[in-house]
């Protein structure tokens, strides 16, 4: 089980920015590296199923997004700080949710399964 920390979430007007940060605690992956795992950002808004945001693999920065992002979110990563950001820009209302980011040693399986376990999340929260 492994278990990431969310920070940066708020309260913002639609058309604003947030960056929000994945970070590991020293020890989370035990017998591996940081960078041995894709890291990847999810979302659940009130009513709705937990959906995958983005993407971003461990070594090569290869990344992928949700449809609905696209052009808005950027995925950056330093392994060095066992740390993923999500810069989001041009916030919508639909935006709104709580956000998760959630790990695994394949890229493929975190893009398309949902994991089981997830952190505390970090709320954000889009104004109209």
């Amino acid at each position: 089980q492994v278990r990431l920390v969310e920070t940066g979430g708020g309260l913002v007007q639609a058309g604003g920015s947030l960056r929000l940060s994945c970070t590991a605690p020293g020890g989370t992956f035990r017998d591996y590296s940081f960078n041995d795992y894709a890291i990847g950002w999810f979302r659940q808004a009130p009513g709705k199923e937990r959906e995958l945001v983005a993407v971003i693999d461990g070594t090569f920065g290869i990344t992928k997004y949700a449809d609905s992002v696209k052009g808005r979110f950027t995925l950056s990563r330093d392994n060095a700080k066992r740390t993923v950001a999500l810069r989001m820009n041009n916030l919508k209302p639909e935006d709104t949710a709580v956000y998760y980011c959630n790990a695994d040693r394949e890229f493929g399986r975190l893009s398309t399964v949902i994991p089981r376990d997830w952190g505390q999340g970090t709320q954000v929260t889009v104004s109209s």
